[in-house]
């Protein structure tokens, strides 16, 4: 029986053995501050000060640096760093004696007023030791909790977009079939009432179905390219019922540019044909038009028409509703969708949206 094999252990650089440079700024700092402050109070020259302060510091920032990577595995990280420091202060307080007196240090420790200083330097680089440790330490795990929070925030906002073009694609495929079912019903009343016009309207219809179908799934669609299939949409519709329907789609120029969801107004104008101009005996006008706030930077499209009104037509089906759905789902929670009755008949249908925040 063979063992499992292992996961390789990361490569090994010397680098993770130094310090970082915001450690070292950090030391070098407090070196500075506290050899002035045992100059002032020793009254000991500063240069023979920060040497001895400045050996230790060091020392102790190497062996903190060092302790993590080279632990055993059966030691936490944080113990390793703090044995480095207990083992390392006194190390090297101890060859600041050795460089100074050389072969005297012995003689030299004898003395109790020169032990007394060895001692308080041993205690001075323990306590400044743990507490600097210490709060490096705190620094990283606070720095470790942070990254480890952006990714969590990252990882979630990839799964709730991932969510979102789901639901916007199942909305879609929801509104192909409806859209295709109402103008195949067209069709067949066309055909059914015997209207002379049926051959001419059959093929408009098919160069249109031919133009349409590809933007079904266009994720790049804009409102230039909606409003040119709302024209030729309304076109075809006014060969089915030239005495019945007028329309005017505006421009729009400064707006064409605009992201913009695909069949979004083509859905408004398909409900003012099918439930405003179909039912009425006199037909009616559809207007298609839009403005933009310079200040706010609010865009309202709106859909009206002078039909039957909405007292006579059907109740809202699923395409008002997953309409309202996709515009939020494309330009944020405040886009909305509002339905007006117009006077002295008709409906108008608005979009408000602010392009500027896509989801």
């Amino acid at each position: 029986m063979t063992a499992a094999p292992t996961a390789p252990a990361p490569p090994f650089s010397y680098r993770t053995l130094l310090p970082t440079r915001r450690q070292a700024l950090i030391v070098t700092l407090f070196v500075l501050i506290l050899s002035w402050l045992l100059h002032k109070a020793s009254r000991t020259a500063f240069h023979i000060v920060i040497g001895h302060i400045g050996f230790i510091a060091v020392c102790l920032l190497m062996a903190y640096s060092a302790a993590g990577p080279l632990r055993p595995r059966w030691l936490s990280r944080r113990a390793a760093r703090l044995l480095a420091i207990v083992v390392t202060s006194p190390l090297a307080s101890l060859a600041t004696a050795v460089i100074m007196q050389g072969a005297n240090v012995f003689s030299y420790l004898r003395s109790v007023e020169k032990l007394s200083g060895y001692m308080m330097m041993v205690v001075l680089a323990l306590i400044f030791g743990t507490v600097m440790s210490m709060l490096s330490m705190r620094g990283e795990r606070k720095e470790r909790e942070r990254a480890d929070r952006l990714q969590v925030e990252l990882e979630k906002n990839a799964l709730e977009r991932e969510l979102l073009d789901a639901r916007l694609r199942l909305l879609q495929a929801q509104i192909e079939p409806h859209f295709l079912f109402n103008t195949l019903a067209n069709v067949e009343a066309l055909v059914t009432s015997g209207s002379p016009n049926a051959g001419p309207v059959l093929r408009h219809l098919i160069a249109y179905l031919r133009a349409a179908m590809p933007r079904l799934h266009d994720a790049d669609a804009t409102l230039g390219t909606e409003l040119q299939l709302v024209r030729t949409y309304l076109e075809l519709m006014h060969l089915r019922m030239p005495d019945r329907l007028q329309f005017d789609v505006a421009s729009l120029p400064a707006l064409c540019p605009m992201r913009f969801p695909a069949m979004a107004l083509l859905t408004l104008v398909e409900n003012a044909v099918r439930h405003g101009i179909d039912p009425s005996m006199t037909g009616g006008r559809i207007e298609v038009d839009g403005a933009a706030d310079a200040a706010s930077g609010k865009v309202v499209l709106w859909v009206s028409d002078t039909g039957v009104g909405m007292a006579e037509t059907a109740q809202p089906g699923t395409g008002l509703s997953n309409l309202r759905t996709r515009l939020q789902g494309f330009y944020g929670a405040g886009a909305h969708l509002d339905v007006h009755e117009q006077a002295p008949q008709g409906v108008r249908v608005e979009l408000h949206f602010h392009p500027g925040t896509p989801t």
